[in-house]
């Protein structure tokens, strides 16, 4: 996210330099029970007998641009990962496809280009993206296949990856020869409208997957971009793979693309501000009302700390409300006081100054959390194993037995 101020470095990263193999393929193997887009590898290699010799398997909650530091030192381990192992036939590169950092508006594309020089052009190499991926055509030049989540939520994961390894197979046995088609529409598609379960994007997902159907087509990608991203490529894009069709994958690509432009009169955004938003909310008669602050998306690399739904909440006097907000401090304050003790503290606020002003919030520390939970539905992201950090509830001044207002105080920017 490139408008938070805090950059992304090596310690955010789940990432040990110089971890031996045997333990990057432990951990990554670990991830076979999982529904995301490595466990749809290892499920894709082992049915059609490939062997995977994982390299460098990593993640880090969202934030600011990656440093030069954080980025030079991974790929350092990925390309002497690579190198040291057998002989490759073929690489998957399992990247997010919105990452930017210090030096380069695409991480992805940086990537790609020096496994690409480091493994030479004849090498395949196949890279699986997010749906909100700014996708470069450099990207879609460097490597063989690209391949984005089809869905949004992301409930297709584990398939793009079982696809994509599908494919490779295809390729080392010689029985397709992937040629690859991007086309992108003028627009910034907003994450407002990027559920690909409703309308707009609805017809075009569907109409997307009809394409992927055809005779000689491997793979249709449509992906609705990246906005918290302030680079040259941010925006949707239509990717289409085909057996050695160029013509084909440069007709559909069009096609598709032409279909999100043409929606876009239906992508002007309208959303209430924080104090009508709450206004609302209290007077609609169902239960429950969900409030979201789009501009603090925790996936998208936000700070966490946006205090303008909790403010309006307090000074409207609004019952039986539940929130979550990123605040290290506030949770400090929580544990010394400990459970049962009162809680008197500005919370929020407190990353930049675009998410609000701390809010003073009073009331009664109700518990203390470590903050992970199992997942054990197919969710966002396939994912199964979360973690917030430690974690503070606290039970509002002003709330009753039947509508307890209930602040959620986490030390981690993670998914609650």
């Amino acid at each position: 996210n490139s408008f938070n101020i805090k950059k992304t470095d090596l310690e955010d990263f789940s990432v040990t330099i110089g971890e031996s193999q045997q333990e990057r393929a432990k951990r990554f193997f670990a991830g076979s029970t999982a529904k995301t887009t490595s466990a749809g590898y290892i499920a894709g290699a082992k049915q059609f007998g490939l062997e995977l010799y994982p390299t460098l398997v990593t993640g880090a909650s969202p934030r600011g641009p990656v440093t030069d530091r954080a980025f030079n030192a991974m790929m350092n381990e990925i390309i002497s990962g690579l190198k040291a192992g057998p002989k490759l036939q073929g690489i998957l590169l399992n990247l997010h496809g919105a990452m930017v950092v210090e030096s380069y508006p695409s991480g992805d594309e940086e990537i790609v280009r020096r496994v690409r020089n480091a493994f030479g052009p004849s090498m395949p190499i196949i890279v699986t993206h997010d749906f909100h991926a700014n996708i470069t055509p450099k990207m879609v030049e460097l490597c063989n296949v690209l391949i984005t989540f089809k869905e949004n939520p992301h409930l297709d994961t584990y398939d793009r990856g079982y696809q994509a390894a599908e494919i490779m197979a295809k390729m080392v046995s010689g029985k397709v020869k992937p040629v690859q088609s991007i086309v992108k529409a003028p627009m910034v598609y907003n994450i407002a409208f990027q559920h690909t379960y409703s309308e707009p994007l609805l017809p075009i997902t569907t109409e997307s997957k009809n394409v992927e159907k055809q005779p000689g087509v491997l793979a249709v990608s449509v992906s609705g971009g990246y906005q918290y991203a302030d680079v040259p490529w941010m925006g949707p894009s239509v990717v289409v793979v085909t057996d050695n069709n160029k013509a084909l994958a440069d007709k559909e690509a069009n096609r598709l693309s032409q279909m999100l432009w043409d929606t876009r009169e239906k992508t002007r955004i309208n959303n209430p501000k924080p104090a009508e938003a709450v206004k609302q909310a209290m007077e609609h008669p169902g239960r429950p009302v969900v409030l979201i602050d789009m501009g603090d998306n925790i996936g998208g690399g936000s700070t966490g700390d946006s205090s303008f739904l909790l403010e309006e909440l307090v000074k409207q006097g609004a019952q039986g409300w539940a929130m979550v907000i990123y605040d290290p401090e506030g949770y400090k304050l929580a544990e010394n006081a400990g459970v049962g003790k009162p809680f008197d503290f500005a919370v929020g606020g407190k990353m930049d100054d675009m998410h609000g002003k701390p809010v003073r919030i009073k009331g009664e520390v109700r518990s203390l959390n470590v903050g992970r939970y199992l997942e054990t539905e197919i969710r966002h992201g396939g994912g199964r194993y979360w973690n917030m950090g430690n974690t503070a509830v606290i039970q509002v001044e002003g709330s009753t037995l039947d509508e307890p207002n209930l602040l959620l105080i986490t030390t981690k920017t993670a998914s609650p």
